[in-house]
């Protein structure tokens, strides 16, 4: 039914990862750009290059695509937004555009960059509107990668993307701005979403894979606690809403479940214990559903 375009590269490994948490294994074929989701809403999946999604799924050649909010934009594609899904190469995170120069450059902020400077990047329309915006004519060539190799002795400053900015550093360069900040989108065509049968098979692939999204990082908590002790638990209790208490048959204790952060359990069953929770159960949680 729908045709999917997945990106190659550095969000590749994270992609493919979502997808299988998200019971949508991407199975390679023999024919590595064409491999498989066995789901009946899926006919189709190609492996293709994130700077080239965009304006495939606005021309109709793929219903679904994955790439950056900085390559949506970068390519101006007439696409519909579906869903926002927070990872980057190495994770969860934003990775933001950037424009740096020489760490001992006199330029302080991107107001300071002369006129007629010459500026490097893989965005150059994304640059160009920048500069544009500031009333400083500049001048953009296309990098064809290692933009960070190019300042100072071929040009002035880069506009690249960074996750933390340690390869700038390492490379003796300063970041003055932030263009943009972008993360991983799904988007579809607008002839897929206006179709009622491919928007539900749209809707539900949505609806799985923010479901892992939103379960990363968090874990489901159950216990059992006295009636007397019931108070004194749930103070110290996390909850989405409430935690969910349920009286235990032939007693007058409760089991009571909840869902916390992983990086805050070492804190919180202790705690819990010594309030008076026993039988603590931690469990991974694979999909929230809201």
């Amino acid at each position: 039914m729908l045709s999917i375009a997945l990106p190659k590269g550095s969000l590749e490994e994270q992609t493919l990862l979502l997808f299988a948490e998200a019971d949508l294994p991407v199975k390679k074929s023999s024919r590595e750009y064409n491999p498989v989701i066995e789901d009946p809403r899926i006919a189709r999946v190609k492996i293709l290059r994130p700077q080239e999604i965009p304006l495939y799924v606005a021309d109709g050649h793929f219903d679904l695509g994955i790439s950056g909010y900085d390559w949506v934009t970068e390519s101006g594609a007439d696409v519909v937004e579906v869903a926002e899904l927070p990872y980057a190469k190495t994770g969860a995170g934003v990775v933001k555009m950037v424009l740096a120069v020489c760490a001992d450059s006199a330029v302080q902020t991107a107001a300071d960059i002369p006129p007629g400077s010459r500026v490097t990047t893989e965005f150059p329309n994304v640059t160009r509107a920048f500069f544009e915006r500031l009333g400083i004519p500049v001048e953009v060539s296309f990098s064809y990668g290692a933009t960070e190799a190019k300042v100072p002795e071929l040009m002035d400053a880069l506009v690249d993307l960074t996750e933390t900015g340690s390869t700038l550093r390492r490379n003796g360069l300063r970041i003055v701005d932030v263009i943009l900040e972008s993360t991983t989108r799904l988007f579809a065509s607008r002839d897929a979403w206006e179709d009622p049968v491919r928007r539900r098979a749209i809707e539900e692939i949505r609806t799985l894979l923010l479901g892992v999204i939103e379960a990363r990082g968090r874990v489901l908590l159950s216990m059992n606690v006295a009636a007397d002790r019931l108070p004194a638990v749930i103070a110290e209790l996390p909850a989405m809403k409430r935690p969910t208490v349920n009286q235990l048959y032939g007693s007058d204790g409760y089991e009571i479940m909840t869902v916390a952060d992983k990086s805050t359990v070492n804190i919180l069953i202790p705690r819990l214990k010594a309030a008076g929770a026993e039988d603590i159960l931690e469990i991974p949680i694979s999909k929230i559903v809201r």
